[in-house]
């Protein structure tokens, strides 16, 4: 057997929809653990510290290449800052604090608006194109996550009230509808992990007022080692390995298609409470995970509509 991979092999492995599916995996174990550690960790100092590690763990790569780049990252230094507002800052945060009034399932509920919101987001403000194909590929895959959460009982949703906590979360929605509508935008020539990290140092920096009001209010963080392994989860996974993947995903499929792989986070956590709690597959979970791929299907079936990137001095 030949030591070359062959050009199929290699294409498997960066494959956008493999990056986004793991994206949506690693994402899935984040809202468990946000949800866990409330109490022990404010929510502050959970997106704080777990941004503040990731870009420890970038700075020996990615510092070379920022030092390299720099004069290309001065030169978009807007879009760099306000992505990391957006996305890398204020989301997380936003995030984590509605976790201290909601449930993680609500959490993960409130995560299927995602793609609905880059659609009308897109198509209002951004003139994001969507075929008819890709609607009916996003509300197969919403029905199928309706499914899950409903427990087969779809009757069951109005009753679902919304309090602070949900509007919160919400809240973060939308600003990650409009992290990745703005990902057209990056500058093309940075490498990823340098424009991550970049991100990264102006999100941290964004949040350390925020973070200090925090800590005069009293609240710190009650450290054991769960909570150390939660950090060190939260910082490679969600954080470092999640953005690179999430942002290659819609730089090649376009917001669209990438957004509706938020969609197998409702998946990846049934399966998961199936392999690691003992929790038992009903057939309402096989029929959610059945519609939610069949959406993924219809909507990755034909090329995605790709916003064309700016121009080098367009912002």
């Amino acid at each position: 057997m030949s030591s070359h991979a062959s050009p199929s092999v290699h294409r498997w492995w960066l494959s956008p929809y493999l990056l986004l599916s793991l994206t949506s995996l690693f994402w899935s174990l984040n809202w468990v653990i946000g949800r866990a550690v409330v109490g022990r960790v404010p929510p502050v100092a959970l997106a704080y510290w777990r941004w503040s590690l990731a870009v420890l763990i970038m700075l020996p790569l990615a510092l070379p290449q920022i030092r390299a780049h720099w004069p290309l990252i001065r030169r978009h230094w807007k879009i760099t800052v306000l992505l990391a507002m957006v996305g890398t800052g204020f989301h997380n945060m936003f995030s984590y604090v509605g976790l201290n009034y909601t449930t993680a399932t609500n959490g993960v509920m409130l995560n299927s608006a995602i793609p609905v919101l880059i659609v009308v987001i897109g198509m209002l403000f951004f003139g994001l194109r969507t075929t008819a194909l890709q609607m009916l590929g996003v509300a197969v895959s919403l029905f199928g996550v309706l499914a899950i959460i409903s427990k087969g009982h779809l009757e069951t949703l109005a009753t679902f009230q919304f309090n602070i906590g949900d509007l919160i979360v919400l809240g973060s929605m939308v600003l990650w509808a409009i992290y990745t509508l703005l990902l057209k935008w990056r500058p093309a020539g940075i490498p990823p992990i340098a424009f991550l990290c970049a991100c990264g140092i102006v999100g941290v920096v964004a949040m350390t007022p925020v973070y200090a009001w925090e800590l005069a209010a009293g609240k710190s963080i009650v450290w054991s080692w769960p909570v150390a392994g939660a950090f060190l989860y939260l910082g490679i996974f969600p954080s470092f390995l999640g953005y690179v993947f999430w942002n290659k995903g819609v730089e090649q499929v376009g917001p669209n298609v990438a957004g509706l792989f938020v969609h197998l986070m409702p998946v990846f956590g049934s399966l998961l409470a199936w392999l690691l709690l003992d929790e038992r597959l009903y057939w309402f979970h096989l029929a959610g995970i059945a519609l939610i791929l069949l959406g993924i299907y219809l909507t990755t079936r034909k090329t995605a509509t790709v916003l064309e990137p700016a121009a080098e001095g367009g912002d």
